[in-house]
């Protein structure tokens, strides 16, 4: 009687640890963060249709943030787009960066939606013929 008991037991707390287990495994699928990659970088002297370099985005969206601004014009108009081969680059929405002009920590940014799997950039343009200097600018996708 006594080892059916230690038996009933031992299959009781197997069965508890393997639900146990599962259900750890389920809630840290659920809890991982979607993969994300970011790059940083400076500006010195861009001029209107200066292209950033390249980046690989898998989908999801894309923020890109510019701190520090420094410029004759006060506004740096910023439109992300997706290199494709062959055929004129799409544009996405331009987002008007105008507050990082505003001091060493002030911060302008835009973010674009979900565009799909590809090559991505984006390009500074209206900036005239003045140039654009960015102490640090930031893209997450």
């Amino acid at each position: 009687m006594k080892s059916m008991r230690l038996s009933v037991l031992r299959e009781s707390g197997r069965r508890t640890a393997v639900v146990g287990l599962g259900i750890a495994t389920v809630v840290g699928l659920a809890a991982s963060p979607a993969q994300a990659s970011s790059w940083s970088s400076t500006l010195v002297g861009a001029r209107a249709g200066f292209e950033s370099h390249r980046w690989y985005d898998l989908g999801g969206s894309t923020n890109i943030t510019f701190t520090d601004c420094n410029s004759d014009v006060q506004v740096a108009n910023v439109t992300l787009r997706k290199d494709v081969d062959w055929e004129v680059d799409p544009t996405y929405t331009t987002a008007s960066f105008t507050n990082c002009f505003n001091g060493t920590y002030a911060t302008s940014s835009g973010n674009w939606g979900d565009h799909g799997e590809g090559s991505y950039y984006f390009a500074v343009n209206s900036v005239s013929s003045a140039t654009l200097s960015v102490r640090t600018l930031t893209v997450n996708y």
